[in-house]
This record gives structure tokens, C-alpha cells and sequence, in this order.
């Protein structure tokens, strides 16, 4: 495991920001980590990258411990905080020769810059100064400083904040190849963003880990009932499919499509199926309707919050 987390506290005055948390990712998994502002998403990386000590628990990153061998926890890991902090009157091949020092690349200095620049697109802007860069512009370079030195685990705070759509589709095209050879957390409010690029799904809610699945698992949790999305020829009296057992309602999509909600936990396809034959109705296609990333999110931290 690249990172492991077990049974975490984290205690700011009387208010526990983290609690009794457990949670391991594996090398090669992007993993995004969700949750309310508030919830702890923050503190918890803070925590990974030894910024903050925990009150109770053990953290081990690549196998190093955050307390005892921090220096080496900070070598193996590439860090873009959610304020992204810069020097605004340096030039960003400037800063990222400063940071290239600070991590002591020596030789392969050169090399690393030029890849990062590249890889991060600041071709066109690598020979301005920091504070005349647009807030995207300005992430870019947060997130070049994170990979200059080729962290296996690589922690983003937020890291599409502020990018126009087209940044978006090349910065996470970025985080998506760099996740193939390295451990990638990334915490994001951006709910599209986690169904196109994360593998796995954490949320976190008032300090407690509220679900954690595959991103594709998370979408089918069942969280109050099913869906079944229907096809059909040409419309017909869709209130007679509330006469099916289990059936809670059903709403018309379109002229030729419903989407029925299930009271259970039971699979209805079977019975929808006989019953468009019995009443002849032509059924195109049937299937489970899917949930969002977003659904499950707003479910899982409102029930949480209201309990």
C-alpha cells in the first residue's frame, strides 16, 4: 500500500476534524476524496504530506511513517495545497529551479523543468513572472512543482480550481497519465471531474468516512431504491405500471421512455418485461438508470448531517 491511514484522530480544540479514521489507497489508484467544506478532507492531507501531526492513530506513506520518519515521507510525495502558496514576484522557470534545489535534482534539474513545463502546458508562459499568470495558469505551476521531483504519491488539494473547460480536459488528461505509475489523492467539488478521472470514491463527512467504493460502484450504491429506465415504441399509460408490486412511482422521461423507482432492493426487470407482453406494449430497451457521483454525494452528507 502506498498510503495507510489507521484509526486517525485529529482534534482542533474541542472539535474533532477527524474521527477514529481508516482508509489505505494502492499504488497505481486515483482516489478522490469528497466531502462538505468542514468535513475534514483538508486536514486529512495535511496530515499524508506531515504538515499536521495526528492526535491518536498511524499514517504510513510508501512505508514511512509520518511522525518518526517524516523527512523521508516528504521525499516520496508531491504536495499541491489548496491555496496553491507561490511567489508572485519570481518567473515560473525561476520558482521551479528554486524548487528543483530544494528537492537537491542536481543534474537532472534541467531535464525535469523542461518536462514539467511541457507537461503542464506553460510553454508560452514559463518566461513570465508568477503574479502575471492567470489563476489557472498559476495551478499549473503548483501542480509542476508537486511532480518536479517524481513523488510515487502525489496529493492534490482542489487542483482544477479556477481552469477554463479546455484546461480542465488537459489537466486531468495529466492526472490521469501520471496515475498510471504513481498513487494520485485528489479532493475536488467538481463531481464530473471524479467520474472521468478517479478509479475510486471517499467521502467524508463531519470527520467520518461516510462511503468508499470504486467511482463505477458508488454510482449503483442503492441508496433509498432502484431505477429501472425503460424504452418503448411510442407512449402509453404509464400509470398502469404502478400496479406492478414494488413499483413506487414513474415518471415520464420522454415521449417513449420512464424511469420506474423501485421500493426495494428487488430486481423488477422481469416483471416490467411480462407485463409490456401481456399488455402488448413494444419494449425497446430496459435497463438500471444509474446514479451520479453527485446524487450519492448530496444523499450520504445530508443523511449524515441530519442524524
Amino acid at each position: 500500500m502506498s498510503i495507510i491511514i489507521k484509526d486517525v484522530t485529529k482534534i482542533f480544540g474541542e472539535q474533532k476534524a477527524l474521527d477514529n479514521v481508516s482508509l489505505s489507497v494502492e499504488k497505481g489508484e486515483i482516489v478522490a476524496l469528497l466531502g462538505p467544506n468542514g468535513a475534514g478532507k483538508s486536514t486529512m492531507m495535511k496530515i499524508i504530506t506531515c504538515y499536521l501531526p495526528p492526535n491518536e492513530g498511524d499514517v504510513k506513506v510508501c512505508g514511512f511513517d509520518v511522525l518518526s520518519e517524516s523527512l523521508k515521507v516528504r521525499k516520496v510525495v508531491g504536495y499541491l495545497p489548496e491555496n496553491n502558496p507561490l511567489y508572485p514576484d519570481m518567473y515560473v522557470r525561476e520558482y521551479l529551479e528554486f524548487i528543483a534545489g530544494i528537492h537537491k535534482l542536481g543534474s537532472k534539474s534541467g531535464e525535469r523543468i523542461k518536462d514539467m513545463i511541457y507537461q503542464t502546458g506553460l510553454e508560452l508562459e514559463h518566461h513570465k513572472k508568477i503574479g502575471a499568470l492567470s489563476k489557472g495558469y498559476r495551478q499549473r505551476v503548483g501542480i509542476a512543482q508537486a511532480l518536479i521531483h517524481d513523488p510515487e504519491v502525489l496529493i492534490l488539494d482542489e487542483p482544477t480550481s479556477g481552469l477554463d473547460p479546455n484546461q480542465l480536459i488537459e489537466i486531468r488528461s495529466l492526472v490521469r497519465e501520471v496515475g498510471k505509475h504513481k498513487t494520485v489523492l485528489l479532493s475536488t467539488h467538481i463531481m464530473q471531474e471524479v467520474e472521468a478521472v478517479c478509479d475510486r470514491v471517499v467521502i467524508i463527512n463531519r470527520g467520518k468516512i461516510v462511503a468508499d467504493a470504486p467511482t463505477r460502484e458508488l454510482q449503483l450504491l442503492n441508496l433509498t431504491n432502484r431505477i429501472i429506465r425503460a424504452e418503448f415504441d411510442k407512449t402509453y399509460d404509464w400509470e398502469l405500471l404502478k400496479n406492478l408490486n414494488g413499483v413506487m412511482d414513474v415518471h415520464q422521461e420522454n415521449e417513449k421512455t420512464v424511469r420506474i423507482f423501485v421500493s426495494s432492493n428487488d430486481d423488477l426487470r422481469a416483471e416490467v418485461f411480462h407485463f409490456a407482453v401481456k399488455n402488448n406494449w413494444v419494449l425497446l430497451a430496459m435497463g438500471f438508470d444509474d446514479q451520479s457521483v453527485e446524487q450519492v454525494f448530496r444523499k450520504l452528507t445530508f443523511e449524515s448531517k441530519q442524524s
